[in-house]
């Protein structure tokens, strides 16, 4: 009996596979023509009936977008991430309490801690040079850098300018490095793309972008040289990192924001690299970066009652408001009211146009002034030094 039924349910079984197998067969062709619309394969295929593929525009930002890949692929791997260690002294009013000692056995005189720093450079040689900002490494015990590809190499500071906020430093041990291409940073106009690479928040390898929102912002930066400035988003991290134009080639030095919160609003400030071109030149060659000084002053808003009294209506320029006794600018022959014009033939729209001027010749080189004085246009060859004590 058991084998009969056991019998009878094996030909009841075989008999329903097979009916299966077909049902599944017929449905297949049955739905043959939309095979594949679920397939990767066929997806990629469908794309190419994609209508704006066709469209000069869509392929003209896929174009654009390429170029920033390339640029990143280019610039990344001569950006680094700088880690630092510095050693502070804690002064807690818990720590001169000699009942506070005792019980938690904390020895006399000030504790020390160790503080970990986080920045960004980039490579300007093959045998390891590099660039960041003077408040990434200012007066750390440890320097470490670290590849894109991963490699770790300790680094050593060859100098730094606090009043630019610039550094240079030596990679150890580290040979045939893929270097940054330095632009010209004069050539930037508002407006140009702008791309950022760093480490922000400690995130390795990031690519911000944006454009170039002013590129003659007065931050009250210590040397008086005007700031670039971009909504390519920076944070902290990206400090000293390269600021990019569409040609991957650095225009500027990530330096700082503008910010209520802590996080990138939008406001970001670089150093041009044309003025950084000078300092990293004097660091690497161990020259002390001095402040050049002229001794003069300039009328801070110039407006145009001011111009007409001085026979300069409509005209842009700085107005000498104070020329210091015994300065430079006095032993040339500058003289208050002056209505100065040009320094070294470039228009002297703004007050840090001289100011730029002076810091990137320095001491014991000179300026020519052009101005005009009392209707009559004069020229006037000042030699610059250094700047006295407190003085900038």
């Amino acid at each position: 009996m058991f084998r009969k039924l056991n019998k009878r349910r094996f030909r009841f079984s075989t008999l329903g596979v097979a009916n299966l197998t077909l049902f599944v067969f017929l449905i297949g062709v049955a739905l043959s023509p939309f095979a594949g619309t679920c397939s990767g394969g066929s997806l990629a295929e469908a794309a190419t009936d994609n209508p704006l593929l066709k469209s000069e525009s869509v392929q003209f930002a896929m174009k654009f977008q390429e170029a920033i890949r390339e640029i990143y692929k280019e610039v990344n791997p001569a950006v680094i991430r700088i880690e630092t260690e510095q050693t502070i002294e804690i002064n807690h009013p818990f720590f001169n309490d000699p009942m506070f000692r005792r019980f938690f056995q904390v020895p006399e005189g000030q504790q020390k801690q160790k503080r970990a720093g986080l920045g960004s450079g980039f490579v300007i040689s093959p045998d390891g040079f590099a660039v960041t900002n003077h408040h990434v490494v200012q007066k750390v015990d440890k320097i470490t850098v670290k590849l894109t590809n991963g490699k770790e190499y300790s680094a050593r500071l060859i100098g730094s300018d606090p009043n630019s906020d610039i550094a240079l430093i030596k990679i150890d041990g580290a040979k045939n490095l893929k270097t940054a291409h330095l632009g010209d940073s004069d050539k930037i106009e508002v407006g140009d793309f702008a791309l950022a690479i760093g480490n922000p928040f400690g995130l390795q390898s990031t690519l911000t972008t944006g454009i170039i929102s002013s590129k003659g912002q007065d931050v009250n930066s210590a040397d008086g040289v005007s700031r670039i400035q971009t909504d390519a988003s920076i944070n902290p991290g990206n400090s000293g990192g390269p600021l990019l134009n569409v040609r991957g080639e650095v225009i500027g030095i990530n330096q700082m924001i503008y910010s209520q919160s802590g996080g990138s609003v939008g406001i970001g400030f670089a150093i041009p690299i044309n003025h950084a071109k000078h300092v990293i030149e004097k660091l690497k060659a161990g020259k002390k970066i001095r402040q050049g000084y002229i001794g003069v002053h300039v009328d801070p808003e110039p407006n145009e009652e001011k111009l007409k009294l001085l026979g300069v209506p409509g005209k842009t320029g700085l107005i000498v408001s104070v020329v210091v006794i015994g300065s430079p600018a006095f032993k040339a022959g500058i003289a208050a009211n002056d209505f100065i014009t040009h320094i070294d033939g470039k228009p002297a729209e703004k007050f840090t146009v001289l100011k730029s001027a002076v810091l990137q010749k320095g001491p014991g080189a000179s300026i020519e002034v052009r101005l005009i004085r009392q209707g009559k246009e004069m020229s006037f060859t000042v030699r610059i030094a250094e700047a006295p004590q407190q003085q900038q």
